[in-house]
């Protein structure tokens, strides 16, 4: 009742400043910004979820020990400075007086509380179980140190589930901590009705400094017309991830600004290497040059993408811009076929999950191998028993993507070619190869930078050469956005922050 009367007060003096020629005044009243996005959060416990539509509102209540900037720099957090005092121990320097939104200062040991936490938490300890342990020096310095000289941890550092948590706050909550999450971050938590909204407010004590926008909503939209009308109507400010059909319609309103913009994910098209004929390199290449990928970006994605030439996107560190992708070449294909003992094709099937976007793109694909005399079928498969399925082995061919969410090499590549992941841990295509191996442990156990580039460097190479899977694009994310929003800028990773963002007025 009190916040309706509230919202009828602030609805009135809108409307007399209206009435007395004070648009302008009216304006520079909003002081709520709506998000829309296309789910709801699962949990704002970081260590109980890694996935998207949760992590871009604890992005908002939290803070790491370390970030990066629109370059992919590594930049100051909570840590004010950091220094290797050998090649296993970092040693991190706090800010002092961080308040979290309880009141608590932020000390080292709920640096510690938190790694440890996260180390044990079976969704999110593969980002740091590198990490052997957590010493903490003094209320202002803790040790981190990993069980082997490991160079992406700063990168991994700054995964938004190694966001820092108050330990007073976790251990009052217990179980419902996710349902009253408590951070350092620029908005504090304030309720959260489940499946349409949740609602922030600027934390008077951040320590980058006050927000200008007092408050912030994440609304639940699922479809994406409907965020690109929510726009339209003005009901929302900013949308995330609006569907290729909208875009134009967006672009076209004088009121709103398509933004899109390269990210980390790539999507691809994976072969079962431990099945025949995906056992033969011959197959892999061949179908690789029946591919045209351009097609797909253009058919599909309406040009949200790119035709990609590695597993890793240009904005990765550790990316290869000289590697060349396949282009598309029926009698090349064909001669690899022939070469590999199937001049007259096969039939095989490819599995992709109930996605409209992958089931087109599975729907080209076959089209396209139809040109070399492979005959695929479509299997579209439960999201669940895809993953299942595939961590078994039990596909021939499977469409899936990868987001390098640190913007490191070695969260890209790792999971999915070395021979230790095989299965859910990542490598759904079963491959293995001992030189790949050892130049995946060499560049994550490397602290130079400059070595471990060149290292990638080689990996990518013998990948785009055995294919055990076929990058098929480069993803662009994209955000509709109200023209009056300024200071908004999109994180490569997806987890936008809100930090930093006014009102024009």
């Amino acid at each position: 009742m009190i916040k309706a009367v509230k919202a009828a007060i602030a609805v009135g003096m809108a409307v007399v400043l209206s009435a007395c020629g004070g648009a302008e005044e009216a304006v520079k009243m909003k002081d709520t910004l709506v998000v829309g996005q296309g789910a709801d959060a699962k949990t704002l416990d970081p260590h109980a979820t890694n996935d998207q539509p949760s992590s871009r509102v604890a992005v908002q209540i939290y803070s790491q020990l370390v970030e990066t900037d629109k370059d992919m720099n590594i930049v100051p957090g909570l840590a004010e400075s950091w220094k290797s005092l050998d090649d296993r121990t970092t040693q991190f320097t706090l800010r002092k007086g961080v308040k979290f939104h309880n009141g608590e200062e932020l000390k080292a040991s709920d640096v510690k509380f938190t790694l440890e936490a996260m180390i044990a938490s079976p969704t999110v300890a593969h980002i740091v179980n590198s990490i052997s342990t957590v010493e903490v020096v003094d209320d202002y310095t803790v040790n981190v140190i990993t069980k082997e000289p490991f160079g992406p941890l700063l990168y991994h550092l700054t995964h938004t589930a190694a966001s820092i948590l108050n330990e007073k706050a976790v251990k009052a909550a217990g179980d419902s901590y996710g349902q009253k999450p408590v951070g350092t971050g620029p908005y504090q938590f304030v309720d959260w009705a489940v499946g349409d909204r949740i609602t922030l407010k600027a934390f008077d004590h951040y320590y980058g400094g006050k927000q200008e926008i007092p408050n912030v909503v994440f609304r639940n939209i699922p479809e994406g017309t409907n965020r690109a009308i929510a726009l339209e109507t003005g009901e929302i400010d900013i949308g995330y991830d609006l569907e290729p059909i909208d875009k134009d319609t967006v672009r076209s309103k004088d009121n709103l600004t398509l933004v899109e913009e390269e990210s980390f994910s790539v999507a691809y098209l994976g072969f079962n290497t431990k099945k025949a004929p995906y056992d033969n390199v011959k197959v892999r290449q061949a179908i690789s040059y029946a591919i045209n990928a351009d097609d797909i970006v253009e058919a599909v994605l309406m040009g949200a993408g790119s035709p990609s030439s590695s597993p890793i996107g240009p904005k990765v560190f550790g990316f290869n811009p000289n590697i060349e992708r396949y282009q598309q070449n029926f009698d090349k294909a064909r001669e690899l076929l022939t070469e590999a003992g199937y001049a007259d094709g096969f039939k095989t099937s490819i599995w992709t999950n109930d996605n409209p976007t992958r089931v087109q793109i599975a729907q080209v694909l076959q089209a396209q191998l139809r040109q070399i005399g492979i005959d695929m079928s479509i299997e579209v498969v439960e999201w669940g028993a895809f993953l299942d399925g595939t961590s078994r082995g039990d596909h021939d061919m499977f469409i899936m993507g990868w987001v390098t969410v640190t913007g490191d090499a070695d969260y890209g590549l790792y999971a999915l070619f070395n021979s230790a992941t095989h299965g859910g841990a990542g490598n759904r295509s079963f491959y293995s190869n001992a030189e790949v191996d050892q130049l995946l442990n060499q560049a994550r156990t490397s602290t130079d930078a400059g070595e471990r580039k060149e290292l990638y460097g080689k990996i990518q190479v013998i990948l785009q050469n055995e294919v055990p899977t076929f990058s098929i694009y480069d993803q662009y994310q994209n955000i509709g956005i109200q023209k009056n929003v300024l200071g908004f800028s999109m994180a490569p990773a997806g987890h936008h922050k809100i930090r930093g963002v006014r009102f024009q007025g």
